[in-house]
């Protein structure tokens, strides 16, 4: 006897947004050394920096982190140049690349919390495609979790964003694709009051996708609700 195969969601849409850094492009790696450097000169606690920095503009973690008496946009602008330097480790989340050529054609963007140079370099050092719609830090007068950037996104693709989907790893983004109003799949394993009553995919191997007319998109994927 063999087991029922799991239930899965089909959808169609009018558009395809992506957040950038955990869900297309993984750089754990950098972003945490850079981080643990930060905290151990300022007297962090590298823990609580990293749960809120985590999908976040990074002058948004410093309002809230940098002690009194710094610059906070000479300090952004510091930690920006040095993480543009740092494509080593940096690599696709699993899938992410043959997911994006299965959706050439249709309407997609990326909506990073990154600045414009350091997306584009961290996209290379993966290998991934620059899009033509790319919303960054710098476009935005609030960041994540403001919906603002989705929905902008949303807006020079010419979609509604109740009509597109957001792919999002990180609280921050999370929240800021559902109150854009679009339809959100959490990517990866993060967990949060957030997540509930969302679907969840371990990466973006499992998610299939097609072009539609006008360029819509068709996906696919497990069925599995986030929790």
């Amino acid at each position: 006897m063999t087991a029922d195969r799991p239930a899965r969601t089909t959808l169609e849409v009018e558009a395809v947004l992506f957040d950038m850094d955990g869900t297309l492009v993984d750089s754990t790696r950098v972003v945490e050394d850079l981080w643990a450097v930060f905290a151990a000169r300022h007297g962090l606690v590298l823990a609580d920096l990293l749960a809120y920095s985590h999908g976040r503009r990074t002058r948004d973690t410093l309002a809230r982190f940098l002690p009194p008496g710094h610059d906070i946009e000479a300090v952004a602008k510091d930690l920006e140049r040095t993480e543009a330097d740092r494509v080593e480790g940096i690599t696709e989340i699993p899938g992410a690349r043959r997911l994006l050529e299965a959706l050439r054609g249709a309407r997609t963007a990326v909506v990073t919390s990154a600045p414009r140079d350091l997306a584009e370099v961290r996209l290379a050092a993966a290998g991934l495609p620059v899009p033509e719609v790319l919303v960054c830090a710098e476009d935005v007068a609030a960041g994540k979790p403001d919906p603002s950037g989705y929905r902008d996104a949303a807006a020079r693709l010419g979609a509604a964003p109740e009509r597109c989907l957001v792919l999002e790893d990180a609280d921050a983004g999370i929240r800021a694709g559902v109150a854009s109003g679009a339809r959100t799949l959490v990517v990866g394993a993060h967990r949060s009051p957030a997540t509930r009553d969302l679907d969840r995919v371990p990466d973006l191997r499992v998610v299939e996708a097609s072009v539609l007319d006008g360029g819509a998109a068709r996906l696919t994927w497990p069925g599995t609700a986030a929790r």
